[in-house]
């Protein structure tokens, strides 16, 4: 895996250069600043982008969501020292594939980056064109179920404004074996799927644009009663919880999007 360090505290990118190089990694390039990230990136072509929060130049959080806009096939790994409330929920509806809080560990380097290898592997499996080719009506991947683990092919729309997620979720699902039948950027195209799929289930972000998750689960659940619908959010305060389950969702995803926990909402949601 080819990694591009971004920290302006030179002792950071030293340490992270060494200790990835000997795991294997190849550490294409580092930066000090925010500046030239995305020329950078095109560039060096890495795998993964470790990214500091607090940068000169550009804000971590809006390269992170300019790489995951423009090149959702590029994984971040988004660092910081922020004690401020609220950045790795932002970070993760940003679609941070994995969250380090400063100072963290080797160790803790090295199982989030694992975490983050091993989904991204599963979800590039499921998403090749051989595992996955077009369906000449819906546009959308047909894969044949990789596993048996929850039954027959149940049908699912994936609504996330954030492209990286919806990637991620497209082949981890289709890994499961479940059949995609639709997607969606925003709560309103979300309602629109709901209703001309009627999918056994449906993966709602929470935050989203013209219609938020919360705003359009109720109409999602009268376009279409039988539908599940599978709150997906980096936020897990009890207020946002209570509310979705008060509106009708059957449980959530937290972000980063984890295989093995996904696999084991889906085998309790299908009782299988």
């Amino acid at each position: 895996m080819r990694v591009l360090i971004v920290d302006d505290n030179a002792s950071m990118r030293t340490l992270l250069s060494v200790l990835l190089s000997s795991q294997g990694y190849e550490v294409v390039g580092t930066l000090p600043d925010g500046n030239g990230v995305m020329e950078a990136i095109r560039k060096m072509s890495p795998d993964i982008v470790c990214l500091d929060y607090r940068l000169p130049g550009r804000d971590g959080l809006d390269i992170l969501q300019e790489i995951n806009s423009t090149l959702p096939e590029i994984d971040v790994l988004f660092m910081t020292a922020s004690e401020g409330p609220g950045i790795e929920e932002q970070a993760a509806d940003a679609g941070a594939a994995g969250f380090l809080r400063k100072p963290f560990s080797q160790k803790q380097v090295i199982n989030e980056l694992r975490q983050v290898c091993q989904t991204r592997r599963q979800a590039s499996r499921a998403n090749l064109p051989e595992a996955a080719p077009k369906s000449p009506d819906t546009g959308q991947g047909d894969a044949k179920p990789a596993k048996d683990s929850i039954g027959p092919r149940p049908t699912v729309v994936i609504a996330d404004d954030n492209s990286s997620v919806r990637l991620l979720l497209k082949g981890v699902l289709s890994e499961l074996g479940l059949h995609i039948v639709g997607q969606a950027g925003n709560g309103e195209e979300a309602i629109r799927a709901a209703m001309t799929h009627q999918p056994n289930v449906l993966f709602l972000d929470v935050n989203m644009p013209i219609l938020s998750g919360l705003e359009a689960l109720p109409r999602i659940l009268e376009a279409s009663p039988e539908t599940a619908v599978v709150m997906v959010t980096g936020d897990t305060s009890r207020t946002i919880v209570q509310q979705a389950a008060g509106l009708g969702a059957r449980g959530y995803i937290v972000k980063p999007v984890r295989p093995a926990y996904v696999e084991k909402f889906l085998k309790e949601l299908f009782k299988r």
